[in-house]
Parts: structure tokens; sequence; C-alpha cells
């Protein structure tokens, strides 16, 4: 028997989460009013992540173990670490930027601020990205913050600059 890779071991544990977020919905108080359960829509979430889940874990499997080659061609020290470990620092640095700024630019601009600048880091800057950068944020930000402002009017955090919606 081969050994499991790393995403097949990933993929089982979202698996197991997924079961116990399952199981929780469970527990969510229905009240006496209304026709549709809370635990509707967390269901629905959590049935999505479990098919995910499954179709990573079989492609995992389908994969065979890895090798750690990966590892091997890392540099030592603290450079090597930051070099190996940069796209998620990336990601994580700017999440907090977007964080600390979204009472001043809002979910609006602090989002397509942040989608951009991230789509810019992790994909480069040369030729049409830009464009391609700016257009895939004003689409995916400013169609999530159009659904969910108009369509089910949940309240957003306007900011200071775009608090006139």
């Amino acid at each position: 028997m081969s050994r499991l890779n790393k995403d097949a071991v990933i993929a089982i544990f979202l698996l197991v989460a997924s079961g116990i977020l399952f199981w929780s919905t469970f527990s969510i108080r229905t009240p006496d009013y209304g026709v549709l359960s809370p635990a509707a829509w967390p269901r629905v979430i959590i049935i999505a992540l479990t098919l995910l889940s499954f179709i990573y874990l079989f492609q995992s499997l389908k994969a065979g173990p890895s090798t750690a080659a990966a590892d091997a061609d890392r540099q030592p020290g603290i450079r090597g670490w930051f070099i190996y470990w940069q796209n998620p620092i990336y990601c994580f640095a700017l999440f907090l930027a977007y964080l600390l700024t979204l009472p001043i630019l809002g979910s609006l601009i602090g989002g397509l601020a942040f989608v951009f600048t991230l789509m810019c880091v992790l994909g480069g800057i040369s030729g049409n990205k830009l464009i391609l950068h700016a257009a895939l944020s004003l689409v995916t930000v400013g169609g999530m913050w159009v659904i969910f402002t108009y369509g089910l009017g949940v309240i957003l955090p306007p900011g200071i600059i775009f608090s006139a919606f």
C-alpha cells in the first residue's frame, strides 16, 4: 500500500471537517415562523464544500504519492524561508491591510483595491495584465457588492469615501 500524498491528507481532513460542520447544523434552532430553516444555507455551503473535497481527494489519489523535490529546492536560512512562503505572506499581509482600511475605504473600494493588488502581486503587472486584473476585480467584487447590497439587502461597511450608497 502506497503512502498518501499531502493533498490526500488535506482532502480527508476537509471531509471530516465538513461532516462535523454538517452534523452541527442540526443544533441550529428552528423558529416558529418562516418557511425556510435557518440551517438551510449553511447546509448548502457545506454540501458544496464536501463535493469539492471529494473531487480534491480523487484527484490527489489519482496523482499518487508526492516527492520531496519542492522542499529540496528551498534555500537555507530566513531568506530561503521567506522566498518559499512569499505568496502566502503577501496574501495575509494584503488581507490585513484590507481589514485595517475597511472602516475608511469600505467594502466596495477596499475589496476592489485588495483583489486588484493581490492579482498584481501574484500574477504580475506586465502587458495587458493590468487591464485584465482591473476588469476581473470590478466584475467579481462589484458584482458581489451589487448582489449583497441590492439583491439581498445586506448592509455592507460603506467607509468614509463611499458613504452615499
